[in-house]
């Protein structure tokens, strides 16, 4: 939750999928000010529950799944690779082995 708004600086977003944990007003008013849509489910203690997109909050399950195959590979799990081009090739060469499956 620390570091989204930093990211969201960086990148043009069209949605932004997380779960109920990014569900704050200061990112909130983050994703409206990007023109973005936010596809964050609003907490149980909030007084006004949000709306919004269920059928596109599923597609997140699909990224969360592809993260823990990722991790399955101790090299990118541990991060042995200090320099981020590495570690980001090994994680490019990861997905197209887990694709060619």
């Amino acid at each position: 939750m620390t570091q989204a708004q930093a990211l969201l600086e960086t990148v043009e977003p069209a949605t932004v999928l997380a779960d109920k944990a990014y569900d704050a007003n200061a990112l909130l008013a983050c994703i409206a000010n990007k023109q973005a849509q936010a596809v964050i489910p609003p907490r149980a203690p909030r007084k006004l529950q949000r709306q919004f997109d269920r059928h596109q909050y599923r597609n997140r399950n699909v990224i969360e799944r592809l993260f823990a195959r990722i991790k399955q590979f101790r090299r990118v799990a541990t991060r042995y690779d200090k320099l981020a081009s590495r570690f980001a090739s090994f994680v490019a060469l990861t997905t197209s082995l887990l694709w060619l499956q």
